[in-house]
Formats: structure tokens, C-alpha cells, sequence
């Protein structure tokens, strides 16, 4: 669940174009992603679980995040770099590192939850980023935004979390990508072990970005009849 603030500075026409197009294809492709999770629901694609329905438009357009990093060192927006790059990773941590990777989390319904908390939020988010790169104003957008993370961002940490958690024998069975010793390098890396870091990790972040929604919100949309975007 990304907590960015990505909206543009003053800048070129060009990049404005640029940041139009880019936010735009991300909520055609996250709504085609949307469409996809409504059929499934609704028994549509039977013959298809909903990780490989979804898997091809999930790999492109949230590897296609990557673009907003580079976006915030080259000073398209004024986002941290930094906090952005953490967001990104995890998020195409978790779509190659495990789904990918995993099988046995690909049925998981924790990818269900993912999927539509991050698609929800991805679809507002990339939307809002159009309009206030065009300068207009939609208010009932923006409470949206600064809004719906309080039950999203919850639904979709436990759905990553529960994807990790569920891929933790078959990469204890098979070994995936860890290095053993003895070997030239005289270097060894348990993925197991990686991963439960990785869960452990979230004890500390989640609340912090937790609650710095909050504070955006009540920056944004707290005590004000119509608030401006960022």
C-alpha cells in the first residue's frame, strides 16, 4: 500500500504529458485487473484460478511501479525516493519472490486480498494522480484516497503476509533460491529464513506508514469543507 505523495512540481508540459500518460495506463491496466477479480467472482472464468487469470496484467503493471522511483530521483514528482523505492520493492517483492515463485500461495486467499485491496487502492490512486496533474479538482476522489486505506491497507498487509507465511515449507522443502555451504563464494542464504525477516519486518513498518496515512488524511481532508489536493 503505497503512501506517497506523487503529485508533479512545477513542471514541463512535456512531463506533465508524460506523468498523464504514465498514471493513465496504470489505471486502465489496474481497472482491466479489477474487471478480471469482478468475473472470477461472479464464475466467469471457471477453468482459470484468479492468480492465473490475473497474473499477466498483475506482473506488468505493478513491475511498471519501478518507473515511479526513477520518477522521484530525476525530480518528476516530489515523492522520497527512498520511502518510495521501499514501497515498490516490497510490492514486486511479493508479486516475483513468492507468487511467482511459490505455487502453493498462488490459490492462497491471502492473494485474494492482496489483489483487491491493491487494486482498489491503485485504481483511486492512479486516477487521482491524473486529475491533479491536469488541475482538476475532485473532492469525492480524494476523500476516496484518504479514506479507504483504513480498511485496505490492513486487508492488504494480511494478504501479503499470508502469502509469505504459506510459502514457508515449499521453500524449506525444495530450497529455493538459498546457497549452501561448502561452495566458492564461502557464502550461504537461507530464502526461509529471509522470508520470516521479511515478516518480522512488518511488526515496526506497517504501523508507521499506518499512521502517516493518518496523518495525510487529517493534513488533506481533516476539519475542511473542500480541500485542495497536495
Amino acid at each position: 500500500m503505497k503512501t506517497e505523495k506523487s503529485n508533479p512540481k512545477d513542471v514541463s508540459p512535456a512531463i506533465s504529458t508524460y506523468l498523464i500518460a504514465y498514471n493513465s495506463l496504470q489505471t486502465i491496466g489496474w481497472s482491466l485487473i479489477g474487471l478480471i477479480i469482478g468475473q472470477h467472482l461472479l464464475g466467469g472464468t471457471p477453468q482459470l484460478t484468479l492468480y492465473e487469470a490475473s497474473k499477466t496484467f498483475l506482473q506488468i503493471f505493478q513491475t511498471a511501479a519501478i518507473l515511479e522511483v526513477l520518477h522521484c530521483i530525476v525530480g518528476f514528482v516530489r515523492s522520497n525516493p527512498v520511502l518510495t523505492a521501499f514501497q515498490v520493492a516490497s510490492r514486486v517483492f511479493v508479486v516475483w519472490g513468492i507468487l511467482h515463485s511459490v505455487e502453493n500461495t498462488q490459490a492462497s486467499v491471502g492473494y485474494t486480498l492482496l489483489l483487491a485491496a491493491w487494486t482498489i487502492t491503485e485504481i483511486i490512486r492512479y486516477l487521482y494522480y491524473v486529475l491533479n496533474i491536469a488541475k482538476i479538482e475532485a473532492y469525492p476522489l480524494v476523500w476516496l484516497r484518504y479514506t479507504l486505506f483504513i480498511i485496505l491497507y490492513p486487508i492488504g498487509v494480511t494478504g501479503e503476509l499470508t502469502c509469505i507465511y504459506q510459502a514457508l515449507p515449499q521453500v524449506a522443502q525444495t530450497g529455493l533460491y538459498s546457497i549452501k555451504l561448502p561452495n566458492k563464494m564461502n557464502f550461504a542464504f537461507d530464502y526461509q529464513y529471509a522470508l520470516v525477516l521479511i515478516m518480522l519486518s512488518y511488526i515496526p513498518i506497517f504501523p508507521q506508514l499506518y499512521l502517516h496515512m493518518f496523518a495525510q488524511r487529517k493534513k488533506i481532508i481533516g476539519g475542511a469543507a473542500k480541500p485542495k489536493p497536495e
